[in-house]
């Protein structure tokens, strides 16, 4: 069965499968429901913090829609369309220097973003290329390691932890909400930069979901335990002659202060805007849905 190979995969108990039925396999039968009306692909756009399961959420579904539902499912992570590690480092010497960091809105390729979007949803036949990003390394694959994609598809399913956020007043930016920003952005340029490419890039990716769904977490206060999580699976994956490409705790606290601002942001301005949302609790166990 599917659902072994995914357990195994994913280095999950029996007990995901009963949370995935529960809760999964309804949002299964409702997108194949909306496909089945559409005239192109249909989009599905998940937004949630670090470490909130994301990624394996997509995984399930999109197994789940092929295997009872015999759709051709592709899946995209925000993530991936980091820019490059030397496109990052010159933002970074002509805008502020924690532009060197991967995360915020301004540090993806939005062009290649909206490009590869574009073919996914308007291709009839042929091969695709996804572009696939290197955390360890810190920097895109290069495009012969980009993922193949057979045209066409049925579903997308699209990831991130900043996807459907809107820009934040302007007089929101004035106060830092932690030490990185008092400290290393006390004239409010890297948030600024930041809010203007989310008030100006983004829209134009938003435009193109056709339904929107958010796995809420409790508070921000949970995100440094779900990313360090995520820091110790990456370790173990890459084995002990890999240790340096992964990050230690006080790497892991430094680097989530960059997601801080816009992840209180999105738990208070996006739920009420999506069309499901997954509440969770602390330990990331789902306490309801809520949502159209």
């Amino acid at each position: 069965m599917w659902q072994q190979d995914f357990l195994r995969r994913h280095q999950l108990g029996a007990e995901y499968l009963k949370v995935a039925r529960l809760w999964f396999d309804p949002l299964a039968e409702n997108l194949a429901m909306h496909h089945s009306g559409a005239s192109r692909p249909l989009l599905l756009g998940i937004n949630g913090c670090q470490g909130s399961g994301k990624s394996t959420l997509v995984d399930y579904l999109a197994h789940c829609l092929q295997a009872e539902h015999g759709l051709r499912c592709v899946t995209l992570s925000l993530d991936d369309f980091y820019l490059t590690r030397t496109e990052r480092e010159r933002l970074s010497r002509e805008v502020h220097p924690l532009f060197v960091t991967r995360g915020v809105p301004g540090t993806h390729d939005v062009s290649l973003l909206l490009d590869t979007l574009d073919r996914l949803l308007s291709a009839s036949e042929g091969e695709l290329f996804v572009p696939r990003f290197n955390k360890a390394e810190d920097d895109r694959h290069p495009p012969e390691q980009w993922t193949k994609i057979m045209a066409p598809v049925d579903i997308i399913l699209f990831e991130g932890w900043c996807l459907g956020v809107e820009a934040q007043p302007t007089a929101a930016l004035r106060e830092p909400v932690n030490a990185l920003e008092r400290d290393e952005d006390a004239g409010g340029i890297w948030r600024g930069h930041v809010n203007r490419a989310l008030a100006t890039e983004f829209p134009p990716v938003y435009a193109l979901v056709d339904r929107w769904l958010m796995l809420q977490a409790p508070s921000f206060a949970c995100v440094q335990q779900w990313r360090q999580e995520q820091e110790d699976k990456l370790r173990q994956r890459l084995g002990p002659d890999h240790l340096g490409k992964s990050m230690t705790p006080e790497q892991v606290a430094r680097f989530i202060q960059h997601y801080q601002r816009l992840t209180e942001w999105s738990l208070v301005s996006l739920p009420e805007r999506v069309d499901d949302c997954l509440v969770l609790d602390e330990s990331r166990k789902i306490l309801r849905r809520e949502g159209a």
